[in-house]
C-alpha cells in the first residue's frame, strides 16, 4: 500500500454519499437501490473513488469490503519514531522547550552544557553567548539556568564562563 494511502481514503470518505455508500457496504446491506437514488454519474464517481482508495472491490455480485484496508494504510504511512530521553525537548539540536520537571531539566541542561562547553574551558562571555545562541532562542535564560544548576561557573567581573 501507497504511503499517502490514507489521503485516498480520506478524500474518498469526505462525500456524505460516499460514506453512506460504504457503510452500507460494511454492513453487508443492499447498495444498488441507493445508488439508483444518485444520478448515474456521481454513482460511478462513488464507486469509483472507494474502489481506487482500496476501500471496496468489486465482484460479481455487488462490492465488498476489503479487509483491514485502515491498519495497512497506517501501518503504510510509517509512525513518527518515539523520542524519548531529552530529545524530547529538542528539535534539530534546538532547545524548543523547558521541561517542566526538575530530573528532566537537569538531564537536558547537563545535554546542552557538555554540548556547548567542554569541561575545563573557559571562555568569554560572547563566546558562550554565541555557542547558546546555537541551541536556543533565550541565551541570557538558558545561560542563567546552565549558572543557576551548577553546570557552568561565572567569573566574579562576569567576563568569562567555565565548565564546572
Amino acid at each position: 500500500m501507497h504511503h499517502n494511502a490514507w489521503r485516498a481514503i480520506l478524500a474518498a470518505l469526505a462525500d456524505d454519499r460516499a460514506r453512506e455508500i460504504y457503510a452500507r457496504i460494511v454492513l453487508a446491506q443492499p447498495v444498488d437501490e441507493a445508488l439508483a437514488a444518485l444520478p448515474a454519474k456521481k454513482a460511478q464517481r462513488i464507486t469509483e473513488s472507494l474502489t481506487a482508495a482500496g476501500l471496496i472491490s468489486a465482484t460479481a455480485d455487488g462490492f465488498d469490503v476489503v479487509p483491514d484496508v485502515f491498519a495497512r494504510a497506517l501501518a503504510s504511512a510509517g509512525a513518527p519514531a518515539r523520542r524519548e530521553g531529552v530529545d524530547r525537548f529538542l528539535q534539530d539540536g534546538r532547545l524548543i522547550g523547558m521541561p517542566a520537571r526538575a530530573a528532566d531539566r537537569r538531564a537536558v541542561l547537563e545535554h546542552l552544557a557538555t554540548g556547548v562547553l567542554a569541561a575545563g574551558d573557559t571562555v568569554p562571555e560572547a563566546e558562550i553567548n554565541a555557542r547558546l545562541a546555537d541551541v536556543t532562542d533565550d541565551v541570557a535564560g538558558l545561560r542563567r539556568a546552565l549558572v543557576d544548576h551548577g553546570l557552568l561557573a561565572r567569573a566574579a567581573d562576569g567576563s568569562a564562563y567555565s565548565r564546572t
